[in-house]
């Protein structure tokens, strides 16, 4: 079985550890990450999606922050702010540090993003192949408002430092509409048996590889069957800032109404299918409006036995929309 994941940083490499325990050496697994997180700090290219991927796949993740390495020391980051280093809101962990110069030698010598991160995974053995969704710069901006005035700050900015604190306004992703999709992006998504959308942020993880020109119509055009996971449960985020973007865009922060913003394949949207928490069962009629086969199980994952569970459940939806079509 062929599966591709598209998936953002923590809820999206969790939900893939709990696939590859439930399907083991039996499929080949495709994750496309975001890579609109993206930033540059002192003179390193940081790429946080692609790095929870593959620390947390790889074993190398802090299992309590579920970002950055495990055992980590912080002796750059004293240090640059002994210094006065700016900024000061993004602290890079000793051995995280070591990811990103060798990521921005390779990116300086020549290399694209893509033959970069299969060399890291080479060290990490993630067990799936880890691709960026475009070898090109892109990043995502937020629009706040600061003493009456509008501005756009990039993403990492208004997460770490901001703490997403302040109202969203809107999204910019730069350089969006000049992106192309990574090598072996389309590829994975035409050749693919199941297609699954993790509970990643819809706004700023899943949202910007489904913005990259091409890739939302690969969806569309893919014979395989797509299944996505609610990232809100309720009326808010399992994790992360999902509430707060949503609504700043003007969606309403419920179940239903995120699985009608990625919308039906039967329209012009990139799901066939769509998994709601059983606390979330009264969300099934507005799934089924926009759509979508709609299915409510437990969404926590709270473990690694609830989250192979999840994994199974989504795969359980994709054969019956599978065996239908």
């Amino acid at each position: 079985m062929r599966i591709t994941v598209l998936s953002g940083g923590i809820g999206g490499a969790t939900f893939v550890g709990g696939l590859l325990d439930e399907v083991g050496a039996d499929a080949d697994v495709t994750v496309v990450g975001n890579t609109a997180d993206d930033i540059w700090l002192f003179g390193l290219k940081v790429c946080p999606d692609l790095d929870t991927l593959m620390y947390t796949l790889g074993g190398g993740i802090d299992p309590e922050r579920r970002w950055g390495r495990a055992d980590e020391t912080w002796s750059v980051k004293e240090e640059l702010a002994a210094y006065g280093a700016q900024p000061t809101w993004f602290g890079l962990g000793d051995r995280d540090v070591a990811t990103h110069l060798v990521r921005t030698q390779m990116l300086e010598a020549g290399y694209p993003l893509s033959e970069v991160t299969r060399a890291l995974c080479v060290r990490w053995e993630p067990g799936v192949t880890l691709l960026p969704m475009t070898d090109d710069r892109v990043e995502t901006h937020v629009v706040i408002e600061d003493e009456g005035q509008r501005s756009a700050v990039h993403f990492q900015e208004y997460w770490v430092r901001l703490r997403a604190a302040v109202p969203a306004h809107g999204v910019v992703m730069i350089g969006i509409d000049e992106a192309r999709p990574g090598p072996g992006v389309l590829e994975a998504i035409a050749e693919a048996d199941v297609v699954l959308v993790p509970p990643s942020n819809p706004v700023v993880s899943v949202g910007p590889i489904l913005a990259v020109p091409g890739i939302s119509d690969a969806l569309r055009a893919t014979k395989a069957p797509v299944v996505g996971v609610s990232p809100i449960i309720g009326s808010g985020a399992v994790r992360g800032m999902a509430d707060q973007l949503l609504t700043g865009l003007g969606v309403e922060v419920s179940a239903g109404a995120v699985g009608a913003l990625y919308g039906s394949r039967s329209g012009d949207g990139v799901l066939d299918g769509w998994l709601v928490d059983t606390s979330d069962e009264s969300q099934l009629p507005a799934v089924a409006a926009a759509g979508l086969e709609g299915r409510a199980v437990p969404l926590y994952m709270s473990d690694a036995g609830t989250t192979r569970t999840l994994a199974a459940d989504a795969l359980a939806l994709a054969r019956e929309i599978g065996t239908r079509s």
